[in-house]
């Protein structure tokens, strides 16, 4: 775990001690009610933070209500919060699949009275709070630090192919906050390996076939392709299997970006070099507890950062490590 993970939490657990916050602290008459909608339902990443904002709850003592669509896609996502607000919790935690176009949807939560908290990702440039702007009226954003996520990635790759070659980021489509902190973070530490050239990045729509295809497309423009990073886990496992048809693993180098209990298997054989594992349960408690605090009248964090995990073929057996890998069910 990178030391800054736990550096973040002390205080995050510092401030919330600090608001007097205590399991069991609300009583059955007042307890709120927090709503937990997902970026998709499917995803293992979402399958734990759902766990953990789950923990939070039963630690407090308040309810949990927990919707969202099987796809990532705004207009499945759009009608789900809708039907939340309806149901008038005390607050929502979501996970906006674009930082642009659900603005306006949350500031229809915040009008009705219900606080937001961003989880994973965020709108508007996800700093809230702030008294300015027209997206800033979550109380917390909690997540990853996805550029450092993304420059940890790079450095890791450049790495495993000797620090010299043509690699390119497959990315899912611009306007979402994670993903594009990840590519800027990538691209930010490959400035630093001038042995390595960072070609166009491919968008796949987060369509595991499509970031498939485009990678025996580059293989067949740039035939000593070294290595791509993948910023998501479709995004990877896509490469990876496009790599595979070509008869190019191990020669085009992969580096993944999450961790499902599947990507035991792509470290140990090979196809991928590494992966970085988010902390989704840390999320989902701490999102849940700010959302609490807020509820409950004590102070809280514009922002909590959680951390990640380098995942290796290496250490993938250490419990240390495998204890992050995302629950499917």
């Amino acid at each position: 775990m990178e030391r800054r993970t736990a550096l973040k939490l002390m205080g995050a657990t510092a401030a919330m001690a600090g608001a007097g916050l205590v399991p069991g602290r609300a009583s059955a008459a007042d307890k709120p009610t927090i709503a937990l909608i997902p970026g998709l339902t499917s995803d293992g990443f979402y399958i734990t933070m759902h766990k953990g904002a789950e923990a939070a709850a039963k630690a407090v003592g308040a309810d949990l209500i927990y919707q969202g669509a099987a796809e990532w896609n705004v207009s499945l996502q759009a009608p789900i919060l809708d039907a939340i607000i309806a149901k008038k919790p005390g607050a929502i935690m979501i996970a906006p699949t674009d930082k642009t176009q659900f603005i306006k949807p949350l500031r229809k939560a915040f009008d009705a009275g219900i606080a937001v908290v961003c989880v994973d990702t965020f709108i508007g440039n996800g700093v809230f709070q702030t008294g300015s702007g027209d997206a800033d009226f979550p109380i917390s954003y909690v997540a990853s630090d996805n550029v450092l996520g993304g420059r940890i990635a790079a450095r890791a790759l450049a790495k495993s192919i000797g620090d010299k070659g043509k690699v390119y980021v497959s990315n899912v489509k611009p306007g979402v906050s994670t993903t594009d902190q990840r590519e800027e973070g990538f691209k930010l530490e490959m400035k630093n390996h001038p042995g390595i050239e960072v070609l166009e990045t491919q968008f796949n729509d987060d369509d595991a076939n499509k970031a498939a295809a485009q990678v025996q497309a580059v293989m067949g423009r740039v035939p000593d392709l070294a290595g791509v990073f993948g910023a998501n886990l479709f995004s990877a496992t896509g490469t990876a299997n496009g790599v595979k048809q070509a008869g190019k693993s191990g020669v085009v180098k992969i580096a993944g970006f999450d961790a499902p209990e599947s990507v035991v298997a792509l470290l140990k054989d090979g196809t991928f070099e590494l992966t970085i594992a988010q902390h989704p349960a840390e999320i989902g408690y701490f999102g849940y507890i700010v959302a609490y605090a807020h509820l409950t009248g004590n102070p809280v964090p514009t922002a909590i950062g959680t951390g990640f995990t380098v995942m290796t073929k290496g250490n993938i057996d250490d419990p240390n490590v495998s204890r992050f890998l995302y629950k499917s069910s």
